[in-house]
């Protein structure tokens, strides 16, 4: 490997554990002046390091380990995007942080995919990526059944996530 990209690799890590927000692959990409895919490709080369570097909607980004907050997965169930988007509002409205949504699907076991939303911002891109795609969400594999790890700073942020949860029919009695 030439020296060039293990300096922009050290100085792209050193750029994503400083930063506090995901970052896309074009900003990084323009950033280093080099091709998205050499992002990606570097990125690739980080993780098999032992980072862990997370990919989502919003862009990369380095998972904390260490923090005080409490980590809870919990399984719902809706159909159709206004009820997505009225799921994710209710969590982030009660503090908590949406870090992945998963489906137990019959044939490929569990698919984890992170989306790390943390409030309505991240929710209205979401929802419009979603739009611009003309993508069907993840549970619609399992007929709106999937799970979702959020991350809260306190159980009584996760007992009133679930309580509203139960209340407007996404968490069975």
């Amino acid at each position: 490997m030439n020296e060039m990209t293990e300096v922009r690799r050290n100085a792209l890590l050193k750029f994503l554990l400083e930063s506090k927000l995901p970052l896309t692959g074009s900003c990084l990409a323009q950033k280093f002046q080099v091709s998205r895919q050499v992002i990606v490709q570097d990125i690739a080369v980080l993780r098999a390091g032992g980072y862990s570097i997370m990919a989502t909607l919003q862009g990369y980004y380095i998972q904390e380990s260490e923090n005080n907050h409490i980590k809870k997965t919990f399984i719902s169930y809706h159909n159709g995007n206004e009820r997505m988007e009225e799921e994710l509002k209710i969590i982030v409205d009660f503090g908590g942080m949406v870090l992945t949504i998963a489906v137990s699907h019959p044939l490929y076991g569990d698919i984890v995919c992170p989306l790390k939303i943390q409030n309505r911002e991240d929710i209205r891109e979401f929802m419009l990526r979603l739009s611009d795609q003309k993508a069907a969400p993840l549970s619609s594999l399992t007929e709106g059944i999937h799970f979702h790890t959020i991350e809260v700073i306190s159980e009584a942020s996760f007992d009133k996530i679930m309580s509203q949860l139960k209340k407007t029919g996404f968490i069975p009695d």
